[in-house]
């Protein structure tokens, strides 16, 4: 990836341990929105997330999406029943210190379900507070594989670093025998991205060695030279900061493109232009992008949000997640919890499975191209994997 979404995508994947998958349970996320609760006191819905900072823009989709699914989940209502959904934001500006502040305040008030967290650290932070206190915590774009499982009280509503990682395998099919080359700078960044694509796809049987270059640097054709002669059968691209243009340029100028598959993650439609006229050549595993699906929620969405970004469907389905939390689970955040567990339900991006063992959000991931130019890029999908094609491995609840 070339901008701030790697910074937190590939950060625990070595640490993941396989176990057994749970069951799940179907329903439609409409169904959740017929009542709960024993009273007409508001359901209390504490939204702790970036709204300025470095993650800003990612928090002002999640924001959005938040708002158009709670719409989509309560039909227009924004009740519970007889009870109103209350929601009370608070901008955390990407800081673990104020969210946990943020969180501890709101707990103070009476508030038993806290969503949000656009970063990773923030949500790291805000997990335990969950816990410690039985809240409910829905983490909202935070990809860091340590969420899952982290304790009962926890669970996301985004995607996860392993499943990124296992999109990106899927261009290579059987990994065995094969030779992949990652990418990336120097530093705890770089070194996360080599690590999550040594545990994820050399553990399937790929050969995996690297090319790294400084964060300073600004001539990029001697990295490229070393990536040739290696001859990968994927390149994985992790890459963030403002020399990105130059190295998709020099990486396309030296026939790196051409003599291999390029892979990296496409980020929001914001930073498309910096692919430049490599971006037509490379090949992205994608979260979300407008058109990706086309689920009854996704027409919901895009009818409030006009087009549709990479976080948006976040915050749609952590108000699909909240309504049904409390709808079954009324002032009861363990009764919430239960309900939470293994329940399936339509969402942006299609099927999406709570699995009970440890709160993974089982979803479908996808295949993209770009096609056109600079900010007239547009994606398309070349293929749709399924949750359970993209599952990550069980973990046990750590508590």
């Amino acid at each position: 990836m070339t901008v701030r979404t790697t910074r937190r995508v590939f950060l625990s994947a070595a640490t993941m341990m396989a176990a057994a998958l749970a069951a799940t349970a179907c329903g439609s996320p409409q169904d959740t929105a017929t009542g709960g609760g024993d009273s007409a006191a508001p359901v209390k819905v504490g939204l702790v997330y970036s709204q300025s900072g470095a993650l800003a823009s990612y928090g002002k989709q999640y924001i959005e999406g938040f708002k158009a699914g709670l719409d989509f989940a309560t039909k227009g209502t924004g009740k519970v029943g007889d009870r109103k959904i209350e929601l009370t934001e608070v901008d955390d500006a990407g800081d673990p210190a104020k969210a946990v502040s943020a969180a501890k305040d709101l707990i103070g008030k009476g508030t038993k379900i806290i969503a949000g967290s656009t970063a990773s650290g923030v949500a790291l932070q805000v997990a335990p507070i969950a816990a410690q206190n039985k809240v409910l915590f829905i983490s909202g774009p935070a990809a860091t594989d340590a969420v899952t499982g982290a304790n009962k009280y926890t669970f996301r509503s985004g995607r996860q670093s392993y499943q990124d990682v296992v999109t990106a395998k899927s261009f290579i099919g059987d990994s065995a025998g094969k030779k992949v080359v990652v990418f990336a700078q120097d530093g705890a960044f770089g070194d996360a991205n080599e690590a999550a694509v040594k545990a994820v796809i050399g553990g399937a049987g790929a050969t995996v060695s690297s090319v790294r270059a400084p964060a300073s640097a600004t001539e990029f054709t001697p990295f490229a030279s070393q990536i040739k002669t290696a001859k990968p059968d994927l390149l994985f691209v992790a890459w963030a900061g403002t020399t990105a243009p130059a190295m998709w340029q020099t990486l396309d100028q030296q026939g790196v493109l051409a003599s291999t598959t390029v892979v990296t993650g496409l980020d929001i439609r914001a930073s498309w232009p910096t692919f430049g006229a490599a971006g037509t050549k490379i090949s992205f595993l994608s979260h979300y992008f407008d058109g990706a699906s086309d689920t009854e929620a996704s027409k919901a969405l895009k009818a409030k949000v006009n087009t549709i970004d990479l976080f948006h469907p976040d915050g749609f389905a952590a108000a699909q997640m909240v309504v049904r939390a409390a709808q079954e689970g009324g002032d009861d955040v363990d009764k919430m919890v239960t309900a939470l567990e293994g329940w399936s339900f339509d969402g942006v991006k299609g099927k999406m499975t709570i699995r009970a063992a440890d709160h993974a959000l089982l979803q479908p991931m996808f295949q993209a191209k770009l096609a056109g130019s600079g900010t007239a890029f547009t994606a398309t999908a070349q293929k749709s994997l399924t949750g359970d094609e993209t599952a990550p491995p069980a973990v046990a609840m750590k508590g």
